[in-house]
């Protein structure tokens, strides 16, 4: 357990600490590589719906069933995973759009800053919580995928992480905009991330006594809803507005077909 413990905190992290690498773009590129991006964005969706739908529902069904039966364990599966849909829901409808973490930006911004205001300095801190917002129901989803092991929380923090790349953009560049300083602004993007292995930390306080195959069934099927709501909503969304649909559909296609190999080498 001790062992299982640290290493889903370790992938909780690294997938939060990710948003420090879209900071570092901002200011270590001169030009957005809006295909590139397209495609990992793209690439991150199919390899979180694969693994949802194919993976994490029959996870969630294999430690249910014994317990319940088929007919409850379908039951309580269906409902966990549409509260893991409602959750993301609800924290998208409470983001104002104008501060959503997920409106698309390039690193271009950043060298044709406007004038620094008080306004863009409280829209960097509002784009930081609500990135954080977003990025807790994500720590705990890494965190507990990988307490059941590498199989499940490897590929799990890997698409993850490609996610948080252009959240640590959105949480740099208003900071950046409204102060001039590129240090604060990337503390920002890194300490946006931090909030990833802080959810981990809430969830193994709330469930570590009760961590059994019907409590991992229902946490299964919730973090699938999560996953498969956020592809959705926020990945392909944003790979189509960076580049052409086609390159979003082949990275989806791409992150499919390498998140099955993947699964594949554990069998």
């Amino acid at each position: 357990m001790h062992e299982s413990f640290l290493l889903a905190i370790l992938l909780s992290t690294l997938a939060g600490l990710s948003t420090g690498i879209g900071g570092l773009l901002v200011f270590w590129t001169h030009h957005t590589n809006t295909r590139f991006l397209s495609f990992s964005l793209g690439f991150s969706a199919g390899m979180m719906l694969y693994i949802s739908f194919v993976e994490l529902l029959g996870a969630s069904r294999d430690s249910l069933f014994p317990v319940l039966g088929s007919k409850s364990g379908t039951l309580v599966m269906t409902a966990s995973f549409f509260t893991g849909v409602l959750m993301v829901m609800l924290i998208d409808r409470l983001v104002p759009s104008y501060e959503n973490p997920h409106e698309m930006h390039r690193v271009e911004e950043a060298r044709k800053a406007p004038p620094r205001t008080r306004g863009l300095a409280r829209v960097g801190m509002m784009t930081m919580t609500v990135i954080a917002i977003h990025n807790f129901p994500e720590g705990m989803t890494t965190f507990m995928a990988a307490l059941g092991g590498l199989k499940l929380g490897l590929p799990i923090a890997v698409a993850i992480a490609i996610h948080n790349v252009p959240e640590g953009m959105a949480a740099a560049l208003p900071v950046y905009f409204a102060t001039g300083d590129r240090r604060k602004a990337l503390w920002y993007a890194f300490g946006s991330g931090l909030i990833e292995p802080m959810g981990a930390l809430v969830a193994f306080v709330f469930l570590h006594d009760y961590l059994n195959p019907f409590t991992f069934g229902i946490v299964f099927a919730t973090m699938a809803g999560i996953m498969v709501f956020i592809s959705l909503d926020q990945l392909l969304p944003a790979a189509e507005k960076y580049g052409e649909h086609h390159t979003a559909a082949y990275g989806l296609v791409t992150g499919m077909a390498v998140m099955a190999g993947s699964l594949l080498l554990f069998l």
